[in-house]
């Protein structure tokens, strides 16, 4: 991505560049907090830090109602507080201080949300207990006043004249796509989101997402601006193109964090923050570092060191990545929940090894190093041609730089339709999604040897995810078709038009007899690629699939 979308990345960080409009002059008039401690003003909690940050929470729902640093207010856009979801609703909402730390709790039936202050800090730190579905998702959401920071118009900006899906993708008059799903970025790809303008600088910094589900790669909204004001997201679960169940417990602590305008504390990012003074507050389903374990591999052999390596851990109860070391695959990975977890080693993303590892409190489990057999990673069988790499993303492929923070019918896009020759730049000739009612029929041309149209093949098509069950039917020089496959487990919601080719990988493979070669070696082999489905609607919303590579083996 480049710095025209506003943006930079930065040792996993995530940085909205803007510069401030209004509240310039509030913030040079600093109006300093006066000592640390808390009091009633009848409907909120009102929290002093003793450094630069007052806050306020409501007494009858839990909403964050004021965040004021530095004298300026920064909470509210379009009349609505910060808080879970959209809101609670009536809650019973309590308040403890106890020696340099105040703790506000707020009990909504079975959910249990809290706000901490320390002493002298100009943050806030939260956690979320979700125990059930009660509260259908999990995330919060921090509403930013507007005028505070200039709007860059970056790819979250939800302020256009147009709506093109739904009532969450939007058109300027230019025709570039904005949506507050345009985020560009994964979960492993950020510890921090915000702006900064004016001297200061506002940040969510996220939490480790050990109760989060989808994974290191999930994808979903983090911020977005409007004519209105902006909001920040810390999402702990998120229905939408979620691949795995949802899970349940106490998550955090993830932080509002004020800055002088750089970056947050890198204390505070997941995996760094150590929060011991937070062990005896109480709070219902927290487990402090010493019931916790850690996961240490010595490396991993079989690896194609063109790629990066990543190392999950996943339960039903907790989700946990680290990144293995390029030289050897060395990985450890602390602060885990005591439990039997499958390890899953990847390649970019596309697993490549599975195992089982127990993590005990208080233990590190040291794995000998881990084996990839060459047979699982599909990159290493040889091939006649091969369009793209196999490595669980559809990078390389058009368009496929630009559907991250881009609607398929953003005028940047390349042209979705036109064929595709073998041997003329046919990975960035080939569309990185297809779709039922814009591409489908899409030909692949490729010449065959004598020796090669004389024998069987077999065809692999690999995908990352599907909408309404769209998957790959072949035909081969209108000779031989294929059956249509089963569709795999795929997310059910929207997913190739809100910036996320994150689903299931599968392959899908098909015995193309000898029978349907061309014999002539000048001529042209012709595949044609259609997408089937019962299911859809019309146009970027018919059955499609993104695609991870796509290759004739010898």
């Amino acid at each position: 991505m480049s710095g025209s979308h506003g943006r930079s990345v930065r040792r996993r960080t995530f940085v909205l560049g803007a510069t401030a409009a209004a509240g310039t002059a509030a913030l040079a008039g600093t109006a300093r907090a006066a000592a640390f401690g808390w009091s009633d003003d009848g409907s909120n909690y009102v929290v002093d830090t003793g450094a630069d940050l007052v806050f306020k929470v409501s007494k009858a729902n839990g909403d964050l109602t004021s965040l004021v640093h530095r004298g300026t207010e920064y909470q509210g856009y379009g009349g609505m507080n910060s808080h879970i979801e959209s809101g609670l609703g009536s809650s019973t909402v309590s308040v403890k201080q106890s020696g340099t730390t105040i703790l506000i709790s707020v009990t909504h039936g079975t959910l249990r949300h809290y706000y901490a202050a320390r002493s002298g800090e100009n943050n806030i730190y939260l956690w979320t207990n979700k125990a059930d579905t009660s509260v259908s998702a999990t995330r919060y959401i921090l509403r930013v006043k507007k005028g505070l920071f200039l709007n860059d118009e970056p790819d979250s900006y939800t302020y256009a004249p147009t709506t093109v899906e739904a009532s969450d993708v939007f058109a300027k008059s230019d025709g570039q796509t904005r949506s507050k799903h345009y985020s560009g970025l994964r979960v492993l790809d950020y510890d921090y989101i915000g702006w900064t303008g004016g001297g200061a600088g506002l940040w969510i910094v996220r939490s480790n997402h050990e109760k989060a589900s989808g994974g290191p790669f999930y994808r979903s909204l983090l911020r977005h601006q409007s004519a209105d004001g902006g909001g920040l997201y810390e999402i702990l679960y998120y229905g939408q193109n979620q691949t795995e169940a949802q899970r349940f417990g106490l998550q955090g602590p993830y932080v509002i964090a004020f800055t002088d305008g750089g970056a947050p504390s890198s204390s505070l990012f997941p995996g760094t923050l150590t929060a011991s003074w937070a062990d005896s507050l109480g709070m219902a389903g927290y487990v402090g570092a010493g019931g916790r374990g850690r996961v240490a591999g010595v490396g991993i052999s079989g690896r194609n060191t063109a790629y990066p390596y990543t190392v999950g851990l996943a339960n039903s109860a907790a989700q946990y990545w680290g990144s293995a070391r390029a030289s050897d695959g060395w990985f450890s990975i602390g602060g885990v929940l005591p439990g039997t977890y499958t390890l899953t080693v990847f390649k970019g993303e596309l697993a490549v090894y599975t195992g089982s590892v127990t993590v005990t409190a208080g233990g590190t489990t040291t794995l000998n190093t881990i084996a990839i057999p060459s047979s699982n990673d599909p990159g290493n069988a040889s091939a006649i041609w091969r369009i793209g790499d196999w490595n669980g993303t559809p990078a390389g492929f058009k368009n496929a730089g630009l559907m991250t923070y881009a609607h398929p019918s953003d005028v940047r896009a390349a042209s979705w339709t036109g064929n595709v020759v073998v041997g003329n730049d046919e990975t960035a000739s080939f569309p990185c999604y297809l779709w039922k009612d814009v591409n489908s029929g899409i030909l692949v041309y490729f010449k065959l040897t004598a020796a090669q149209a004389a024998a069987a093949h077999t065809l692999r098509i690999g995908v990352t995810t599907a909408y309404a069950n769209g998957r790959p039917q072949v035909t081969v020089n209108d000779a031989w078709t294929s059956a249509i496959p089963s569709p795999p487990t795929q997310p059910s919601t929207r997913s190739l038009t809100n910036g996320s080719y994150r689903g299931n990988n599968h392959t899908f493979t098909y015995s193309v007899p000898a029978s349907a070669w061309r014999t002539d070696t000048g001529q042209y082999n012709v595949l044609r690629i259609d997408v089937v489905s019962g299911s859809g609607t019309t146009g970027y919303l018919s059955a499609g699939t993104a695609i991870d590579a796509i290759d004739l083996l010898a």
